[in-house]
Formats: structure tokens, sequence, C-alpha cells
């Protein structure tokens, strides 16, 4: 398959690149792992349809007949030649393109500590993909933690569906929280859509300055013991869904070779004002090039589109807007800073991967990322560290070697292609 502009990721980025290149009479194709477009975000489920923008965008798409969504996909490796290889449930492809624009996304940032692994915990984005996907939760009592907006974001969907929320537990401390709130009126959407959800959940207490020190429960999570401040209390529940915040997905753009930086405390794909990586025709858009929320990777992917394109002045347009949703960026940034305190929540008895079984006691005392793989199998497992690597990184400030081919499970024959190149 053969497309001028190829696109990695149906998020608000990659869906609004394609939309971008497709009114010029581009050939698209979109690859996305999810089996419906939409990314995190505006994520599609058995009950759960999208609507508003995402639902005009996707209309837009699918009248496009020089648009191919190739959903249920996965990129499994760099070919030579402007090619890449990946695999569906029931094939392997083999993609060309002429430009290609990363928009891989974010992921949530976990961080261990005790009975973190109890059936009944997840992430907060988590939480709301299992919900989207079908999972009931009607009268359920769950605790959200972590930091950021996103547990609002988590919160309402639950309640949305039947849930009692019994506490949104927010790291950030109270004052840095109101300074970011304050702030909201230079965004006016993103301070309704703030409000909104207040209101929703005004019964719902929400304290700042707190964070899970344990999960328990025996067979699943039962309760939460939260900290606050000197204090600690006690909170009966039925679920928790905690992570601290979210981290750029820059394998697939180390993977092509594109030079990463550091972005609010975490590698991000470095692009120019084009969005253009260091390698050549490749373009980088949304959180994979730093977290600043939906709008910022919507305009991201149009300005991306366009430099793919080569239209300069239809790119330099979106540059103010661009940057007024980086101020926001900045300043979501600067409130939800994660609290040195996180770094010790663990026992050294704690799990650390959960893939490998490893306890964090023993990934604590090794010098570094590559001698704790080596030494225990940490970071190791299916999910090639993407979960405890980033953990490492936070707690013992170790820098990540990224990962090797095939960076999705793959099956043999799909790995074959890669020999073959068809």
């Amino acid at each position: 398959m053969n497309f001028d502009i190829l696109i990695i990721g149906a998020g608000p980025a990659g869906l609004s690149a394609a939309h971008t290149a497709a009114q010029a009479d581009a050939s698209v194709g979109v690859i996305d792992d999810n089996p419906l477009p939409g990314g995190q975000i505006w994520r599609q489920g058995p009950e759960h349809r999208a609507s508003g923008a995402a639902r005009a965008l996707l209309d837009a798409l699918k009248a496009r007949p020089n648009v191919t969504l190739l959903s249920g996909t996965r990129f499994v490796q760099a070919l030579p030649g402007r090619q890449l290889l990946a695999e569906s449930a029931d094939r392997a492809l083999v993609l060309a393109y002429g430009k290609l624009i990363v928009a891989s996304g974010a992921r949530e940032r976990f961080l261990p500590y005790p009975g973190w692994t109890l059936p009944g915990v997840t992430g907060a984005g988590g939480l709301q993909a299992l919900i989207k996907g079908g999972m009931p939760v009607r009268g359920e009592r769950i605790v959200i933690a972590g930091s950021g907006p996103l547990l609002w974001a988590a919160a309402l969907t639950a309640h949305q569906h039947g849930a009692s929320i019994a506490a949104i537990v927010e790291q950030a401390p109270p004052h840095a929280v109101r300074r970011f709130a304050t702030g909201l009126v230079h965004t006016p959407a993103k301070l309704a859509q703030a409000l909104r959800m207040r209101f929703d959940l005004r019964a719902t207490p929400y304290w700042c300055g707190a964070h899970v020190a344990e999960a328990l429960g025996t067979s699943r999570i039962t309760q939460v013991r939260v900290r606050r401040g000197e204090a600690e209390m006690r909170v009966d529940c039925d679920r928790l869904a905690c992570a601290y915040g979210l981290v750029p997905n820059t394998g697939i753009g180390a993977a092509l070779g594109c030079e990463l930086q550091p972005h609010a405390g975490s590698p991000a794909i470095a692009v120019n004002e084009w969005q253009r990586t260091s390698v050549d025709d490749i373009h980088a858009a949304g959180e994979c090039t730093g977290v600043g929320g939906m709008e910022l990777a919507a305009v991201e992917g149009r300005i991306a589109a366009h430099a793919a394109l080569g239209d300069a002045d239809g790119a330099r347009r979106l540059f103010a807007v661009r940057e007024r949703y980086r101020r926001f960026a900045a300043r979501l940034h600067e409130a939800f800073e994660l609290a040195p305190a996180l770094r010790t929540l663990a026992r050294a008895d704690t799990v650390f991967c959960r893939c490998e079984d490893v306890a964090f006691g023993d990934v604590a005392h090794h010098a570094s990322w590559r001698d704790a793989k080596l030494q225990t199998r940490c970071g190791m497992g299916p999910c090639q560290g993407k979960i405890c690597g980033e953990a490492a990184a936070f707690c013992f400030g170790w820098p990540q070697n990224g990962q090797r081919p095939p960076f999705s499970p793959a099956r043999i024959d799909t790995l074959l292609h890669a020999q073959t190149g068809a």
C-alpha cells in the first residue's frame, strides 16, 4: 500500500492531520491499533460512539475516497526506503509513504505503591477506556487519584455511567491548583469544560495535596489509604483509578531515528515550528511531541499536514492558535508537577515490574536502568518497560535506552515480511 501521506495514530492529532491532507487531494493512510478511531480522548466502544466535533471529523474522513483508515493495525518495524511493517488481525502490511506524520499520543504514568497490582486498580485513563469499552460500573464506589485534569474526565465518565465517586485525590498542592484554575480564563473553551465538570461532580470530595499511600484488599481492592499532609484516612471503595499524568509515546519516533528532547520531565519527539522532526520527510504532532491537551494536539496535526504538503502559508496561519494552547500546556505542567515524596511510596517488597514480578527493593540498589534489566529482567516483559521504565525514570532518575523491534507482539509470518519487504 502506497500513500502520499501516512499517519500513525487516529487521535485528535492524527485525524486532524488526515482531514487537512485529504482536502488537498493527497492519498492518505491512517493506522491505529485501536479497533475504532478516536484515540484515548475520543475513544469509541460498543456503547460509546463519537459525538460533536469528533463525529463531524470522522464523518468527513469517511466521505473522502482518498483516505484509508486502517484500524486494529499495529506498527511492528521500520523498513528501508520509507516503508513500515504493520500487522492487523489477519494480515501483514507493508506501507510505503512519501511523507510520514507520527501522532502516537501519550500514555499514563504509573508509580508503584503497596497494593497497586490488586484487581480493581487501574489508571484513570484506563478506567475511562474500560467503561467506554462496555465495562459496567453502576453502583460501584470509585476513588480517582493521581494528578492532572484527566482525573476529572475519568471521574465524570464513571459518574455518567452510574458509579459513585468516593473522592478525587490530587497530589498537587491547593495553591497550584487554584492558580491553574484562574489561568483558564485565557482558554475559554477549557474554562467552560472545567466548570461543567465541577458542577456535575459538585458532591464529590476533591482533596489536593494528597496521594494514595496504599491499596488494601485480599482478592481485590476494598479500601484505599490516603495521605493528606500529616493526616491519613481510609476510604472504602470497589475500584481505584490512579495515575500520575501522561508521558509522550516516543517509541515509534525513536525507532524511525527522530531526535528526542526533554519536555516537562519526560522525553518527547523534537520538532521545529513546522512540526518537522530531525528525519527528512517525517513530521510529528500531538502528545508524542509534548503533552498539552486535545486542542493543541489537533492544531499541531493540521500544521504538520500543511507542512508535509508544502503549504507553508496554511501552516503559518495556525501558529498563533498553537502558541495559545502551548501556554496552556506550560501552566498545566507547572501546576501539576509531581511531588518528590511520590518517589518513596513503594516499600522494598512492592512489585515494581509487573510483567516480570520484580520487587522495588531488587531494582533500587542497581546503578542504572541497563544494569537493573540485566540483573533482574525488569522491563523485559511484554510491555517492554513502558510502565516500569517510566517509573524508574521518575523514582531513580534513570534515562531509558528505547525499544528494539518488533515494537509490538507480532506473528512469525509478519516478521518474515521484514526480510522480504513484501
